[in-house]
């Protein structure tokens, strides 16, 4: 076990809980099994505040830039669609690798007119992920469809491909993995059941913008690439905005068709489709923020390969899986969440709190637990990766923003948080995860 080079008292009771007095200062000493252990101060650690995501850090640099952007819709008075959307669908679709990009008014409502696009509807089944964002089995049942839910991978959080078969009905029309925290779910095999069973594949890449699986980009594997541009996503916009990838050209054409009500030409209505047209004002501050996204994702690679290296057992750090040994398909995570497993989560999020350090819970209830799915019959068991997922799982500090200092702030809290000496047997242990910087499977 290692221990922080700090001092003070503290007492690890039978229980393992861990209790020591709060003075804004971290200061800590341990007893386990009656034996006090003290350890030596270097420095005393002032308190300091770090939130989750800091947005202000990334618009000071580029607010003069975003200014201008917006002047420029104001000037062209085009505030329907116009050239600033076309712009960004053609930049988008070439950082995907797709042939085209149909930008949309949300990542939620890219679902659902991908959703539309493809004549997915009443009494059609969607095999999809409960540990994820509402959004993903929400749009399916906005569409009339049922989400069947299947369990995840307990080290990527994604779908577990070997699950998938058992789940297929005549009733399933698609596959909707989810790229959850920006790790693209283990696609080839998704890929072969679809092509086996005649499905479609939806990606749900809301996180995953810039994520690569076997070299090839989130969003060009499937049918069709869901993206969202929620301020918070590693590419964000200052409010709602989403785009969907593809590389089937008659796709793309249904899909411009239905953002405009299925109007083609205007007024003349051959399809029901919606109002999900993306913003010109959120396109132009998206081509602003779009050329420096990669320094945004090095940024957040590059602070998780700091926690990898400092934040010890038994805390589980996130996995990179990689797929394949050829350098040429290596896969990339972008880090839009750092999600962590700790025991005791709740106690540990509260000592976060205390040291003012920020985090969030993605996602505390799976899907199929959820009040509003309750007449399709699933009960707590169903899904048993995700149930422990939800009760485990926090999300700290990776914007790529942060400095140094808050970096090993963050750790020198996290080194001494209760939980980290608590009871750990109900909780994942690293090996058993595989843990490593790259797993090859």
């Amino acid at each position: 076990m290692n221990y922080p080079a700090e001092s003070g008292r503290g007492i690890v009771h039978g229980d393992g809980l861990f209790t020591a007095a709060s003075s804004g200062v971290l200061n800590p000493s341990y007893a386990i099994n009656g034996e006090e252990i003290m350890t030596t101060i270097n420095t005393r650690i002032e308190k300091q505040k770090v939130p989750l995501l800091d947005l202000n850090a990334q618009y000071e640099p580029i607010k003069d830039q975003i200014k201008q952007a917006f002047d420029e819709v104001f000037e062209s008075k085009q505030f329907i669609m116009g050239p600033k959307v076309s712009e960004l669908e053609a930049q988008i679709a070439s950082y995907c690798g797709c042939k085209h990009a149909i930008g949309v008014s949300s990542g939620t409502d890219a679902l659902v007119i991908s959703l539309m696009a493809l004549g997915i509807g009443p009494g059609d089944e969607v095999i999809t992920t409960p540990f994820t964002f509402f959004a993903t089995a929400g749009s399916i049942a906005r569409v009339g469809a049922n989400p069947v839910f299947v369990d995840i991978d307990p080290v990527t959080y994604n779908i577990n491909p070997d699950l998938i078969g058992v789940a297929i009905t005549e009733k399933t029309k698609a596959i909707m993995p989810v790229h959850l925290f920006g790790q693209v779910a283990h696609m080839d095999p998704i890929m072969a059941l679809a092509k086996q069973h005649n499905l479609y594949v939806i990606e749900d890449g809301a996180q995953a913008i810039g994520s690569e699986y076997k070299g090839k980009r989130a969003g060009s594997i499937g049918d069709v690439g869901c993206f969202s541009f929620f301020p918070s996503k590693n590419l964000g916009a200052c409010g709602d905005g989403g785009i969907v990838t593809t590389n089937d050209d008659q796709l793309a054409e249904n899909l411009r068709v239905m953002r405009v009500h299925g109007s083609k030409p205007k007024y003349y209505h051959h399809v029901i489709g919606g109002n999900f047209r993306l913003d010109p004002m959120q396109a132009a501050f998206l081509l602003v923020k779009l050329p420096l996204l990669e320094q945004q994702h090095e940024g957040r690679i590059r602070n998780a390969a700091f926690y990898d290296q400092q934040l010890a057992s038994p805390i589980v750090t996130p996995v990179l899986k990689e797929m394949s040994s050829d350098d040429s398909q290596s896969s990339r995570m972008i880090y839009n969440q750092y999600t962590c497993r700790v025991s005791n989560r709740d106690q540990f999020q509260a000592h976060l709190n205390d040291y003012t350090v920020g985090s969030a819970i993605y996602y505390p209830v799976p899907l199929h637990l959820q009040s509003c799915f309750n007449s399709m019959g699933y009960t707590e068991g169903d899904c048993p990766e995700s149930e422990r997922a939800s009760k485990e799982v926090i999300s700290i500090p990776i914007f790529p923003e942060l400095t140094q200092d808050q970096l090993q702030y963050i750790v020198d809290v996290i080194e001494v948080a209760p939980s980290a000496l608590n009871d750990r047997r109900h909780l994942h242990r690293t090996e058993d995860l595989g843990r490593s910087s790259n797993v090859i499977l």
